[in-house]
């Protein structure tokens, strides 16, 4: 038996948690928010290392040999030569930078020379799209960048001293826009021609690879962003798919290969145990609930939830396009939502609430029907945010997205998966685990719902919406 920690540096905060190597049975915790302003685009990271160490009190580290380090995607740490900071990080998915991508995508050619080059379409948030809004709004400090890190590098540089040595993983490098997890290579072309001239790149790590020793003695892990690390922590394999219910939503699956996209809905992302997450994002999710709720004067999502159960599938006919803030899958920017089906004996307030939960959850099962048909296989379904506790959308989903449901228990799971890839690398370092496959930790504890007798009434549902979305919007999947 041994210890390890995994460390999560999301946007707001840091946890902590400290893990039997064997098991994966969380031992301790740690948790601090980051100092400065929650919501801010421009971070200093030493801010990151303050929360660490505030996490990292009171003895939380005691007897840890290794350590991993997931932290927040959409992260861009600017360089000088001498290793010091161009700027404060750019971090979040910053607005100021949609100009930049949209530049980005004409430059090159359009959506699907970037799905092809890299597997996604550049978006604000992604780092090549913050560095064509540096080189444009801040030319100097552009100028002046020698390399570049994600939050992830840099505080795993931070860890081991800031050695001459920078490196990365294959999960964060797939969501820079200038990385491809289908090759496994860099495109310096894609860095110059956002940045004006080229910068180095961290050395991209493999799943079990080490990224160094601290001074202290630890082992450090390659680490890795928070989608792939919360994956690992939830013990995803081929079959499984993740659902998260934000304001916005989005599907991500294993699969075994890349997937470039010509229309730019799947993203491709590299996941960190050598398999591959394509993702598949909306733009609409418990939005349109709590829009909903709105309109019928409910203070809860709780309250919606109870109403909608006490109509029927198929809400009377009525059926709600959630397109609230335009689409982006289908690609649908700068449409709104529908409401179809009014008749008489369907505008009533339970009628309406359950058509907002079949509506989202259709527009989700677009999204997952994006990812089957390239042929990505989805068993069972993960159901994450805290929308996934409410008695509607447990109703509904099995039936709906046509899988088993599973609904983990809240955990951290981010900070689980960067603990697990410390342990999978210790035990490669010491040569008492593969690199061809991850510790089998205990998986989360969750609540499993099946389809069962559901099943033909979710597909009337599903037809229902996919007619009414066709009338709308003909040929909005190319179909």
């Amino acid at each position: 038996m041994g210890i390890v920690a995994g460390l999560d540096s999301s946007a707001e905060f840091t946890r902590i948690v400290v893990c039997d190597t064997d098991t994966g049975a969380v031992l301790r915790q740690g948790y601090a928010a980051h100092p400065g302003e929650p919501k801010a685009v421009d971070v200093d990271p030493q801010n990151w290392l303050l929360s660490l160490g505030e996490a990292a009190t009171g003895g939380l580290l005691e007897g840890v040999e290794a350590i991993g380090v997931s932290a927040q995607q959409h992260g861009l740490v600017p360089l000088d030569a001498q290793g010091g900071l161009v700027r404060p990080a750019l971090v979040r998915n910053d607005k100021r930078a949609q100009v930049a991508a949209a530049d980005l995508v004409e430059s090159l050619g359009g959506r699907q020379a970037w799905a092809e080059a890299v597997g996604s379409v550049p978006g604000a948030g992604q780092p090549v799209a913050k560095l064509r809004w540096l080189a444009r709004s801040e030319p100097e400090n552009a100028q002046r960048v020698a390399m570049i890190l994600q939050p992830h590098d840099w505080l795993v540089w931070q860890l081991l001293g800031r050695p001459a040595r920078r490196t990365t993983d294959r999960g964060a490098a797939s969501g820079t826009g200038y990385w491809s997890a289908r090759t496994g290579v860099y495109r310096p072309d894609l860095v110059d021609l956002a940045l004006g001239h080229q910068a180095m790149l961290p050395e991209v790590l493999g799943p079990s690879d080490a990224a160094g020793i601290t001074p202290e003695g630890l082992l450090v892990s390659a680490g890795t962003g928070e989608t792939m690390a919360a994956a690992l922590g939830l013990g995803l394999g081929p079959g499984d798919a993740v659902v998260s219910l934000g304001a916005s939503g989005s599907v991500m699956a294993v699969h075994h290969e890349a997937l470039a996209d010509p229309n730019g809905m799947i993203t491709s992302f590299a996941d960190a145990t050598g398999m591959h997450l394509p993702v598949v994002s909306t733009s609409n999710a418990v939005r349109a609930l709590r829009g909903t709720a709105e309109m019928l004067g409910l203070e809860s999502l709780d309250e919606l939830s109870a109403l909608a159960l006490k109509s029927t599938p198929g809400a009377s006919g009525l059926v709600l396009l959630p397109y609230l803030e335009g689409e982006r899958t289908p690609n649908l920017p700068h449409t709104a939502g529908t409401l179809s089906g009014l008749r008489r004996e369907s505008m009533k307030p339970e009628h309406l609430a359950r058509a907002a939960f079949e509506g989202m959850l259709c527009a989700l099962t677009d999204a997952m029907d994006v990812l089957r048909g390239r042929g990505v296989e989805v068993r069972r379904v993960f159901l994450l945010g805290a929308a996934a506790a409410l008695p509607a959308v447990q109703a509904l989903a099995p039936a709906l997205f046509g899988a088993q449901v599973v609904v983990p228990q809240p955990a951290d799971y981010a900070a689980l998966g960067a603990a697990r890839q410390a342990a999978w690398a210790l035990g490669v370092a010491r040569g008492t685990l593969s690199p061809a496959a991850p510790p089998a930790w205990q998986g989360a504890v969750a609540q499993i719902l099946e389809p069962g007798d559901d099943l033909s009434a979710g597909q009337a549902v599903r037809q229902q919406y996919v007619a009414t979305r066709e009338q709308i919007h003909p040929g909005a999947f190319g179909s």
